[in-house]
């Protein structure tokens, strides 16, 4: 059995903050809060001789992004540091202006697939990375620290950005385009989010045919059975359309699923070989290795291994794939939810990037999208969220059930169990020979959880 360990409980999770906006954790105070201690804690690693400081906020369409986003411009200013409102974003344009923008920090107000009444709070360093664990330790021990206060001219200033950093961004995924899409007609499902607007707009300029779902911008309804967590919206579109293919973002649009012309699925484990595959015919993949998670199916490994390829496997997370990634000098990595980071082109999960990339792969190789996914063959896998303490995890009766599923399972098949890192949830997951027999050791284990 893999568990991964369960630590004391801290503020930020696998992914930042993410909690009932304006309620008891992820208040305007908070969202202040945290900014300023941002501020301080990663702008004393600036040398300062760039000027002054410059954080960028972005955030999705959630009603309670604009009270968020207000209070953390706050935070920055009251710490010195120059703010510029970027608005309506996704998640990897706030990560693209840290990279290529010139900005020092980058603040993410989003949940990215959570329900609307959540929200959330995510930054980004200099250079476009997301934290490592000992800063978001420190940003979260100088949380309500007395510190000074700038008066006069070193207060910060707020401003709202122009047009020009979100069309560096698009150049810089058309650019990673190997070949235009020739006409492809695509269905995509903007998850009513971040990339409502961008999305559509980027696909048609990649040589798509476009058909928008989802893509009103309505906060109200973002992720509400649309979207990268809930595909049944968009395989229907696409068999109505007649689409060669279907691509669904989440809430921030750091993620990418697709759907082939049938409606049936293709996960991030799919899109993730098929783009391993792709950057080895190339000579692009350095040391024949992609980063995948605990997460990734088997028969993604099987697939890759069978080419020569390795797999690294990392815990669930992007950071932690980025992480396993910029240490063994690796490009490509992802997890099966459709976070897909391509290194040569970005610095985070990009779910516009992987779309684009998938549309590239499908016109240079003349292949259907459902052709390009039989690079793999999914074992079955069964995931269940059991609401239940995460520590739950841990505790012996749930250890010794699993231990006899394993043993019936044996070479076959596995068993991971994997406390949520943003919800009091216990995640089981069962690969096994046949669905049956993997929702039925899923159900057994479950109900034990849950108990």
């Amino acid at each position: 059995m893999q568990v991964r360990p369960t630590a004391a409980p801290r503020l930020f999770g696998t992914d930042g903050v993410r909690a009932l906006a304006n309620g008891d954790v992820l208040t305007p105070e908070l969202a202040l809060a945290v900014a300023r201690s941002a501020a301080t804690e990663l702008l004393a690693r600036r040398d300062g001789s760039g000027g002054r400081a410059l954080a960028v906020i972005g955030r999705d369409t959630r009603p309670s992004g604009p009270m968020l986003e207000a209070a953390a411009a706050a935070g920055f200013a009251s710490a010195g540091v120059d703010v510029q409102l970027l608005g309506v974003v996704p998640t990897p344009v706030v990560a693209h202006a840290c990279a290529r923008g010139g900005a020092d920090l980058g603040l993410v107000v989003s949940a990215s697939h959570n329900p609307m009444p959540d929200n959330g709070l995510k930054l980004f360093g200099p250079g476009g990375w997301k934290l490592p664990d000992e800063i978001e330790q420190a940003l979260e021990a100088g949380l309500g620290r007395n510190r000074i206060r700038p008066t006069g001219s070193a207060i910060g200033r707020v401003s709202t950005a122009g047009p020009e950093l979100v069309e560096s961004y698009v150049d810089g995924l058309l650019a990673a385009l190997p070949v235009r899409a020739g006409g492809l007609k695509l269905v995509v499902d903007a998850a009513q989010g971040a990339a409502s607007a961008l999305a559509p707009e980027v696909y048609r300029a990649a040589g798509a045919q476009v058909v928008a779902i989802a893509a009103d911008g309505d906060g109200e309804r973002i992720n509400d059975g649309c979207g990268a967590t809930s595909l049944d919206l968009l395989r229907a579109a696409v068999v109505e359309h007649g689409a060669d293919l279907g691509l669904a973002h989440d809430g921030d649009a750091d993620r990418c699923l697709a759907v082939d012309a049938s409606g049936a699925v293709v996960d991030g484990d799919q899109v993730l070989a098929m783009l391993a595959v792709a950057l080895h015919e190339r000579d692009a993949l350095p040391h024949d290795t992609v980063v995948g998670t605990v997460m990734s199916n088997l028969g993604f490994v099987r697939a890759m291994q069978s080419r020569g390829l390795t797999v690294v496997q990392t815990a669930v997370g992007d950071r932690y794939v980025l992480a396993a990634m910029r240490a063994g000098g690796f490009t490509l990595g992802g997890e099966q939810s459709g976070h897909t980071v391509l290194l040569d082109h970005a610095t985070t999960g990009d779910g516009l990037l992987t779309g684009v990339s998938i549309l590239g792969r499908m016109a240079e190789t003349g292949s259907s999208l459902a052709q390009l996914a039989r690079v793999m063959t999914r074992l079955p896998q069964v995931l269940r969220n059991v609401r239940a303490p995460r520590e739950r995890a841990q505790d012996a009766d749930v250890r010794k059930a699993v231990a006899v599923e394993e043993r019936l399972l044996g070479e076959d098949g596995r068993v991971l169990l994997r406390p949520s890192g943003t919800e009091p949830l216990v995640r089981v997951m069962v690969e096994a020979p046949t669905p049956e027999q993997a929702a039925a050791v899923a159900e057994r284990l479950a109900e034990v959880v849950g108990r």
